[in-house]
């Protein structure tokens, strides 16, 4: 297949990458390994359209992007379908996700219109003071494999309005539904050289956009470990980084909330795409007075979810990535039993015919949870909930930012006071607050502490990729 993009060309290289259907096993298709070479290539096409491409007009790029999204809605469940069978997420969340990768490039359409400086007061007469805002030049865009089409589509999209070029690197394990949007973008007349794609190793590609002098930014979506690596290599260039990456969200739950509204909110905040989500709620902290009638509840409606491949209609939970990550939601539960859990649903590989040969596994609720566990210390990246009480506010508050991590909190109450007090104590970029969906288009999407930092989404989405320079002028 021809995956590579470089300079307005679709290549092949001599290898390939086999990219397999998390719910049979089954190769979908192949992309092309690329080698450092490659990168290079592509960031030295970057670098060469970069001047034209920040050149043209706000209103004509906005034209692009525009395009872009139209194509991208036209094809949305060829995408859709293309999504489910490389990363598993049942398809209704697919064409979901399609959906905002569209909304992505309309929203940043009109952003790029609107990027604006100043004209500033000068201390003495025959002088003045301009602030431009100006594009930071050629952005390496990495993304991972749980939102393969939505995450190259924000960041891309970003950086296009801002007038900026791009070098996507997606990750190997769901390279395919980018490769095609890559394709959309191409057919949408944007020049050759703005935006190219390199499919291959991660150490590889990675290590030259992370060195290469001419990459003057790079946004990347992904674990702790990998950001924290990227930090340190990108240090010999100072560039400029926007991190998002791992989570260990709390979801608080109150002794005066709306236990339906509770109930289902966990359930979304957890469960949603597997819970294979940096902003998944990973510990559910319920206030020991309505721990009994919650656990119920939640445990009833987990056990409802169907679990199916996700093409198979009504199918809630599609399978994990890969099998390590089986492994690992498998290893999380028998620390948490052996430690004095208890598992009240779930928490095994599917054994249903139709799950057989697929990465499946049952979603999982365990009760009676501490801190020592691995559960309450680790991202499960999986369908497990534990469930942790708490008797106070103030206990509730130092176990939700107990770990390192601060991308997302959720916390469930009807009590205004204690709703703006809790959210402003908790150490989290994103919180919902009886709302377990808490970013939109139009919000700021990030971290704090080890989740990372810098911002997408809104109008805070394309300031990641502007500079900005101060020009003084004498008139005398």
């Amino acid at each position: 297949m021809k995956s590579l993009y470089i300079d307005g060309r679709w290549e092949e290289c001599e290898t390939t990458i086999a990219v397999q259907d998390p719910a049979t096993g089954e190769v979908v298709g192949d992309v092309a390994r690329g080698r450092a070479e490659d990168a290079v290539r592509a960031v030295e096409a970057a670098e060469r359209a970069r001047q034209s491409w920040r050149g043209v007009p706000a209103d004509v790029r906005a034209v692009r992007l525009r395009r872009v999204a139209a194509l991208v809605l036209e094809h949305q469940e060829k995408l859709a379908r293309l999504l489910t069978r490389e990363q598993g997420k049942p398809l209704a969340d697919a064409r979901g996700e399609v959906q905002s990768a569209a909304e992505q490039f309309l929203w940043y359409a009109e952003e790029g219109r609107r990027v604006q400086g100043d004209v500033l007061q000068a201390p003495a007469p025959g002088r003045r003071f301009w602030v431009w805002r100006e594009p930071v030049g050629v952005s390496a865009v990495i993304t991972p494999w749980n939102y393969p089409i939505q995450t190259v589509a924000r960041k891309t999209a970003a950086a296009l309005a801002a007038g900026c070029t791009v070098v996507a690197k997606p990750s190997s394990l769901t390279p395919l539904s980018a490769v095609e949007l890559v394709r959309l973008i191409e057919q949408a007349d944007v020049p050759p050289g703005v935006v190219n794609l390199v499919t291959g190793p991660a150490d590889e590609i990675g290590g030259v956009l992370t060195s290469h002098p001419a990459v003057r930014k790079i946004t990347f979506t992904g674990s702790t470990e990998v950001g924290k690596r990227l930090m340190a290599e990108a240090s010999s260039t100072v560039k400029s980084l926007s991190l998002e990456l791992g989570g260990h969200a709390p979801l608080l739950v109150f002794e005066d909330a709306d236990l339906n509204a509770a109930v289902k909110g966990a359930v979304t905040a957890r469960f949603r795409s597997m819970g294979q989500i940096c902003h998944s709620a990973n510990r559910i902290l319920v206030h020991r007075d309505i721990l009994p009638a919650f656990r119920e509840a939640f445990t009833a409606a987990v056990a409802a979810l169907k679990v199916a491949p996700g093409l198979e209609p009504g199918s809630q939970i599609g399978p994990l990535i890969n099998e390590e990550a089986v492994l690992r939601a498998e290893r999380h539960v028998r620390d948490a039993v052996d430690r004095g859990a208890s598992l009240l649903t779930g928490g095994e590989r599917g054994r249903d015919p139709n799950l057989v040969g697929g990465t499946f596994f049952l979603p999982a609720v365990l009760d009676n949870c501490g801190p020592e566990m691995l559960v309450a210390r680790e991202e499960t990246f999986g369908p497990v909930a534990p469930l942790i009480p708490f008797e106070d506010e103030d206990e509730a508050i130092a176990e939700a930012n107990r770990t390192p991590y601060g991308l997302a909190a959720y916390l469930f109450t009807r009590e205004l006071a204690r709703a703006i007090r809790v959210a402003e104590r908790l150490d989290a970029g994103v919180i919902g607050l009886n709302d377990a969906r808490a970013s939109g288009i139009s919000t700021p999407f990030g971290g704090v502490k080890e989740s990372g930092f810098g911002r997408e989404g809104g109008h805070y989405g394309i300031e990641e990729f502007l500079v900005t320079k101060s020009i003084a002028v004498s008139m005398e």
